[in-house]
């Protein structure tokens, strides 16, 4: 599957944004979907996944109350839609999609784990002004 990752871009201190991550080539419904950044300077983080059937959330508790993880199957898109941002939030965003043929059988731990996922898309800049 391939994913492309959208919506970044520069906004003020407060501001809000919506990130899109788009997939092709395979079809989509089988697929946790997680949103990782990578600050400057630092290892890439978990923010946010969902599982394939949408029926679980988890997120970072950096962003927990602030931003809210989506997805459209019949869109074959996953969002992640960020309020109240911050400087800290200055980031490149990936998504990146993990087979998970039984959406129940893992918990937060499992979708943190960067080397659970099996494919990643290009990731989009966040710049969040002070």
């Amino acid at each position: 599957v391939q994913l492309q990752a959208s919506g970044g871009g520069l906004v003020q201190a407060g501001g809000s944004l919506r990130l899109s991550c788009a997939a092709s080539g395979r079809t989509f419904t089988p697929y946790g979907i997680g949103w990782f950044r990578q600050r400057p300077g630092t290892e890439r983080e978990f923010v946010a996944a969902i599982t394939s059937n949408g029926g679980s959330t988890y997120y970072a508790d950096s962003v927990k109350g602030r931003f809210t993880i989506s997805r459209d199957n019949a869109k074959n898109t996953v969002y992640l839609q960020m309020h109240n941002l911050t400087p800290e939030d200055t980031a490149v965003y990936s998504c990146a999609a993990t087979m998970v043929l039984d959406a129940g059988s893992y918990g937060r731990s499992y979708y943190e784990r960067l080397w659970q996922y099996d494919y990643w898309g290009q990731g989009t800049l966040v710049t969040v002004s002070s």
